[in-house]
């Protein structure tokens, strides 16, 4: 009873994700990316508002806690977004509303999306809070730039970047930079995991405990993304949580199931960080692809650990501890 108890609590931390600020678009950020968006500053000082980049550099996101409503003006410096003590709107009549749909800026835009119209303002949520793609803060050219093809082992400044703000007859602006960093050395990465899996498998004897560790890195990792405003990290939370069954009850085939799929869900899910620099989560890149190596390794370890146990277990047997 105790065991169940203690996995339906885990499993329960999927559904407990507070709502992250309200999004202009469509969730659609990378989990790792070349390119570093950076906010420097603001042109004019604002008490109460705060601009910061998110989700690897994909989104903007701004806090408007200055009892002021504060617009975001798009790419004719039309009326965008506005943030206000009572919520967030987006204005249908601007073009950067459809532009700005998906992070590549390819949706289409309505005939009657017209920047010189007056603002037709749709509510977005009642936080004055929003994040949004922004085609200024990226790099839309296909291919390398040509600063980190001369030159790809170090990082580039690629260009200073504005987007302007308005609160009242006020106009000022959001600054930062984008930079080009060079690739970590993925082939050590996925040696680690490899190394990972040769030594859960070697100590299958200590399954259950390697299980549970694992699961708790993978189940931390990925709540902390989700909490950040990560989506899509319910599979990698509910894969680490079976792990985690994995380590308290005894059986060899949750000890398989939960391994291959924390390795699958928490572990390729999320290979992506093992090859680009800047990372879609709140912390150090390396820490994210030192969990994504736990994933894969131990997952991977587990799930053969778990099958070699079933293989070898007599008939009656297979609920025996793994």
């Amino acid at each position: 009873m105790r065991r169940t108890t203690l996995f339906l609590a885990v499993l329960a931390g999927a559904l407990l994700v507070p709502a992250g600020p309200a999004s202009a678009h469509g969730g659609d950020a990378p989990d790792a990316t070349a390119y570093r968006t950076s906010v420097t500053g603001l042109s004019e000082d604002t008490p109460g508002l705060t601009v910061r980049a998110v989700e690897a550099g994909a989104r903007l996101e701004l806090v408007n806690d200055t009892g002021r409503t504060v617009e975001v003006l798009g790419y004719q410096n039309e009326p965008y977004l506005e943030v206000r003590p009572d919520g967030t709107y987006e204005n249908t009549n601007s073009p950067a509303t459809y532009t700005n749909q998906t992070l590549d800026g390819d949706s289409p835009v309505p005939s009657n999306a017209d920047p010189t119209a007056p603002p037709q303002w749709r509510k977005l949520s009642g936080d004055p809070a929003v994040r949004w793609h922004d085609q200024r803060t990226h790099w839309q050219t296909p291919g390398l730039p040509p600063q980190a093809q001369a030159d790809p082992d170090h990082a580039h400044q690629l260009r200073d970047w504005t987007v302007p703000l308005r609160q009242g007859t006020r106009t000022f602006a959001v600054t930062g930079t984008l930079t080009w960093e060079p690739p970590p050395a993925a082939g050590l990465w996925w040696a680690g995991a490899v190394a990972l899996a040769a030594a859960t498998v070697a100590l299958r004897r200590w399954a259950r405990p390697i299980a549970l560790i694992a699961g708790t890195i993978g189940f931390a990792y990925a709540l902390t993304r989700a909490i950040s405003g990560v989506d899509g990290q319910v599979p990698a939370i509910a894969a680490a949580a079976l792990a985690i069954a994995a380590g308290v009850v005894r059986s060899p085939f949750l000890v398989l199931l939960g391994g291959a799929a924390l390795a699958l869900f928490a572990g390729l899910g999320d290979a992506g960080v093992l090859t680009q620099a800047v990372v879609n989560f709140p912390g150090p890149g390396w820490l994210s692809r030192a969990a994504v190596v736990v994933a894969l390794g131990a997952g991977a370890g587990l799930a053969t650990a778990g099958a070699l146990r079933l293989r070898s277990a007599p008939p009656g047997r297979i609920s025996s501890d793994a």
